[in-house]
This record gives structure tokens, C-alpha cells and sequence, in this order.
């Protein structure tokens, strides 16, 4: 059976390092054609992908989608829905990075549009298979932490220094900033493990001189649950909290540090051995309660069982791993924490 033929669109950190490469790892897809404007990129992409159709923007892709079975947008925010509907207007089916949209409005249009025209549409979200979230969703499913109170998440960095690309010194029109960074990927976990959410309060800051928009961001979710997440992202933190302190009636969890795979693929390395998404004894989690707490094993980490659901949706019309759904709902409680923040009071949803 020959592979289904993808274009991926944009060739930067989310084009080159995670789509393309998980891509390829899946024997049912290929990927076919790249578009980016940049001759460097353009060059890297025929490198590592022998035989890609290499384009120098999306209107040479649009002319003519003959063969292709997949697009994938990864090119920066603001592009993200309108680049998404000229596929679906196509009738191609469509992976959207995130964020899916910059505004709620935009995702729920787009989603809808899919739907009218029975178009295949899913959003990347990576992040539900870190092999530390995996592990935190089997403790929650087996009822090894008894009834969950707390959930706290955080992707914390120390970048005193601004490096100065769209993501900093863009505005809201381009979906810069913290909050639709890193918020999508919190947002979306804690919506994973716990259901809708009733409240939103918010707090955002911009700490370094030379950006625009929010690079220190709070926010606090209560659920429809009773589970309250509180999740952190920022660019200047000096010291970091821990990845995931989860606190439960009978027990708690407790993770430093980042899930493997994405340092794995920015070295290049490939999602085909054993070993990949492991995490050495030293750096599991641990578990219980003070001071009786043992170390956890991590599950592995597998970001290429994202494409794998892909492949299954297009060839035997399996759910998409991504309720594109689940990305609208993201969005508004993203929308609901920035209006929180404004007003200085929670937010109902």
C-alpha cells in the first residue's frame, strides 16, 4: 500500500523538529510537500526528506493539491484558522498546530466548516502523551490518588532576555504571548483529566523590558468536577516548581523536569527504538504521602501515537486523536482567563 502524502505548511521549530519527523516515523504517511519562503529551510527540508516538493508559500500549494491526503499548518498563530479553512475548503483533511485559533470565535467557525463539509480536522496536541501526563492520567484512572482536590501543572523557563521572534514582540492580532504558547498545552491536560470547567481566574504580567504582550502567566480553574487546577507558564522563572503536584485524597504525585521527547527531536533523533520517551529511574516522579513518598516509574512518552491516530481516522475512519472540539474549549477558558485578568475577578464559563 503506498503512504498517504502530507504537505506540511511553515518549516520552523514545529515544522521541522516535531511534524515532519513524527510524520515520517509512520509508515502510512510521507511526507510529500513542504512550504516555506526561507532557502535555508527549504534546503534543511530536502535533506531530510529525500524527494519533498518543496513550495515557497501557501497559494503554491492551494494551486494545486492534487495528491495530497493531509495538510498540516504549523506556521505562526495568526495563520493558523485562515490557513486551516482554505484546506477544509478543499476538502483536504487538516492537523492544525497549536494554538487551533486566536480567538474561540475563529475555532468554532472553522470546526463547524468541517463539519459541513465532512472534512477531517484535528489539532495538535502533543502534550497528552508526555510520558509524566500519561503517568498522572494512570494514577487518576486507577484510583491510586483517591478523589483529586488539586491539580497543579506548570511549564516554567528563564529567559531574562527577550529573543526577540513574533512570539514576544507580537500583539494579541498575532496570537503572541505566554498565555497562547504554553497555555494550550495546560489548558488542554487539566480539561483531559478533569472535564469543563465553571471558573476562570487569571493573572498576566509582562516582566521584560522590549516585549508586548504577557510573559508570566497564573491561571486558576475550578471545574465543573470540584477539581481545582492551577497551572503556571513563564519565561522568568529563576527557580522551577515542580512539573505536575497532583493532590489527592488518599495520596499525591509529585514531577521535575520536562518530558524527553522534544529535546530527543530537536537532536534528531527519531521515534523508532525501545528506548524512546523513557525516563531514567533517577528522574521519575514519586508518590504517596510526606514523609513516606516513593519514586514512581514514568511511563514513556510517545508523541508519534498522535500521527498513528492520524493515519487510523484517514484510512479506516477511526476517531481523530483530537477532538478539534476540545481546542474551542481550550480557547474560551484561554479568552476567559485574559478577561479575568483585566478585571481582576474570576470569570464564569
Amino acid at each position: 500500500m503506498s503512504s498517504l502524502e502530507v504537505a506540511v505548511i511553515g518549516y520552523g521549530l514545529a515544522g521541522s523538529v516535531f511534524h515532519a519527523p513524527l510524520i515520517a516515523s509512520e509508515p502510512r504517511l510521507r511526507v510529500a510537500a513542504v512550504v516555506t519562503g526561507s532557502a535555508e529551510r527549504a534546503a534543511q527540508a530536502e535533506r531530510e526528506h529525500p524527494g519533498v516538493r518543496v513550495l515557497p508559500d501557501a497559494d503554491a500549494l492551494f494551486a494545486d493539491l492534487s495528491g495530497i491526503d493531509l495538510v498540516v499548518v504549523a506556521t505562526p498563530n495568526r495563520t493558523h484558522a485562515p490557513l486551516a479553512q482554505r484546506a477544509v475548503a478543499a476538502g483536504v483533511p487538516v492537523v492544525v498546530d497549536k494554538p487551533f485559533a486566536v480567538t474561540a470565535a475563529d475555532a468554532e467557525a472553522l470546526v463547524a466548516q468541517a463539519e459541513r463539509q465532512g472534512v477531517l480536522l484535528s489539532v495538535f496536541q502533543n502534550r497528552r502523551w508526555d510520558g509524566d501526563f500519561l503517568t498522572v492520567r494512570q494514577l487518576i484512572d486507577t484510583g491510586r490518588l483517591g478523589t483529586v482536590r488539586r491539580f497543579e501543572s506548570r511549564f516554567e523557563r528563564w529567559r531574562p532576555v527577550p529573543k526577540g521572534g513574533w512570539r514576544e514582540v507580537g500583539d494579541a492580532a498575532d496570537g503572541a504571548g505566554i498565555l497562547l504558547d504554553l497555555g494550550p498545552h495546560l489548558v488542554d491536560q487539566a480539561l483531559t483529566l478533569f472535564g469543563p470547567v465553571r471558573s476562570v481566574y487569571g493573572e498576566l504580567d509582562c516582566r521584560r523590558a522590549g516585549i508586548r504582550t504577557d510573559d508570566d502567566a497564573f491561571l486558576a480553574l475550578t471545574h465543573e468536577s470540584g477539581v481545582r487546577s492551577h497551572l503556571w507558564m513563564s519565561a522568568v522563572a529563576p527557580r522551577l516548581g515542580p512539573r505536575f503536584r497532583v493532590l489527592g485524597s488518599e495520596s499525591g504525585y509529585l514531577g521535575y523536569g520536562l518530558d524527553p521527547q522534544e529535546a530527543a527531536l530537536r537532536a534528531g533523533r527519531r521515534p523508532v527504538d525501545s528506548s524512546w520517551g523513557t525516563v531514567d529511574s533517577a528522574d521519575w516522579g514519586t508518590l504517596g504521602a510526606d514523609p513516606d513518598a516513593q519514586p514512581y516509574p514514568t511511563l514513556a512518552g510517545d508523541y508519534l501515537a498522535f500521527y498513528t491516530g492520524i493515519a487510523d481516522a484517514l484510512l479506516h475512519g477511526a476517531p481523530v486523536p483530537v477532538d478539534p472540539r476540545d481546542a474551542v474549549a481550550a480557547l474560551r477558558v484561554l479568552e476567559a482567563a485574559r478577561a479575568a485578568a483585566a478585571s481582576g475577578a474570576a470569570r464564569s464559563l
